[in-house]
């Protein structure tokens, strides 16, 4: 296939066909994303760590899913409150220095958490409050995070860079759950909490590090208000980014939260322990890592559109077999799976909305994308631990599988023009 100008006045690089080293990586041939890359891997170990971790420790302190679910939520509180808001600073502050005071907060909250943890003195409603802490930091954090790549990269390197971030978001999930796991059985959940704490210095050095030119950036006459409007109308004018970001929001209520009970499910449907918590989780990772991997590899491939809706679909079908097995091997690799597919389907997303965005107006746009995927989860976290307590476990998870489904079909038939973005 030869090169052409796409959509967005890009030219588009001809597909090569077959694995390689020097292309699933390209993204790390530049400095500044190569330091971004190395300390935000660091820093996910220990975030990782630390919600499998709170989670478990959650459990232990109260012995109920939904306490699981509500904590889930209260980390969503501030992002479906303060997400917006945070896209329009990133839009019109420097991105990087925002993420040193975000990233700064965050290890002084892990620290806080291991102290009281240490003392004896942590409590359930202190966990919940830290999580809102928690979520107050990762409102102004994640739409920087989001948007900063585009400064750290050549705009042809951009969809490999995304990869990137979810192959460093993936290998943190398979590391830190099951080295917190495995830390939290034989020393207890603080020591995990302050390693969380110490990793955050790894991404605050290499901001530090970083030597990002000064975007130029509009003068700014509208009102805050106004410039959230212009994002929020943008979106809803879009058909694709609308069907995209529609896409993010229902796998998030509905998809991810289902790991939000992982320690019930451990304890009691597979009758293990902590390890085994941590073990589920660094499974859906593992799978997410491979996934995210893969589609780094393909380089610019153009069938992009075909590929996240094939996630779509094989994400619910995986999420209710998980439901029914009780082998804990067997429920390993199905989690393997089903962290390939939903991989498929945040990544894609992903690169299809930060390539069809226009640039003034990305901080705006992938606020809102950050606000479905993390906003809403935290809303799916706490129905399906509502719903366990109620149902059970394995009906919850079949009935968020069965919304998925519909999800998928629905777009599937009404929005056809997302199968053919490249």
């Amino acid at each position: 296939m030869n090169g052409g100008p796409t959509a967005d006045g890009v030219p588009s690089v001809p597909l090569s066909r077959g694995f390689s080293l020097e292309r699933t990586f390209s993204a790390l041939k530049h400095r500044n994303y190569r330091l971004y890359f190395w300390g935000q891997l660091v820093s996910l170990f220990g975030t990782w760590m630390q919600i499998t971790v709170q989670g478990f420790l959650g459990y232990h302190l109260t012995h109920s899913a939904a306490f699981l679910g509500t904590m889930g939520f209260a980390g969503g509180v501030p992002t479906m409150l303060l997400m917006l808001y945070g896209g329009v600073v990133a839009d019109r502050i420097d991105r990087r220095k925002l993420m040193l005071l975000t990233q700064t907060a965050m290890a002084v909250l892990a620290f806080l958490t291991a102290g009281l943890t240490l003392t004896g003195l942590i409590r359930p409603w202190q966990l919940i409050l830290l999580a809102l802490s928690f979520g107050i930091a990762n409102a102004f954090d994640a739409p920087a995070r989001q948007s900063i790549v585009v400064d750290l990269v050549k705009r042809e390197d951009l969809t490999n860079a995304i990869a990137l971030n979810s192959t460093m978001f993936n290998a943190g999930a398979v590391v830190g759950p099951a080295v917190g796991g495995i830390l939290y059985a034989l020393t207890g959940p603080a020591w995990c909490f302050f390693f969380n704490g110490l990793s955050f210095f790894a991404v605050i050095a290499a901001l530090l590090a970083m030597r990002v030119s000064p975007r130029v950036r509009e003068v700014r006459r509208a009102s805050v208000w106004l410039e959230l409007k212009e994002g929020i109308a943008y979106v809803f004018g879009h058909p694709i980014i609308r069907t995209l970001i529609g896409l993010i929001l229902v796998t998030g209520l509905f998809g991810s939260s289902f790991a939000t009970i992982f320690p019930a499910w451990a304890v009691k449907v597979l009758g293990r322990d902590a390890a085994a918590n941590g073990l589920l989780h660094a499974a859906r990772g593992a799978g997410a890592l491979l996934s995210a991997l893969a589609i780094a590899s393909l380089g610019h491939f153009q069938f992009k559109g075909r590929l996240l809706t094939a996630g779509s679909f094989a994400f619910p079908f995986l999420i209710f077999f998980f439901a029914v097995v009780r082998a804990f091997p067997v429920s390993l690799m199905v989690l393997v799976g089903a962290g390939a597919a939903v991989i498929l389907v945040f990544n894609l997303a992903n690169t299809l909305v930060q390539t069809l965005v226009e640039d003034r107006l990305r901080g705006r746009v992938m606020s809102i994308y950050s606000l479905t995927f993390f906003g809403f989860m935290p809303v799916g976290s706490l129905w399906i631990g509502l719903a366990s307590e109620k149902f059970g476990e394995p009906p919850a998870v079949m009935i968020n599988a069965a919304f998925l489904l519909v999800a998928s079909v629905f777009i599937y038939f009404l929005m056809p023009t997302l199968r053919r973005q490249k």
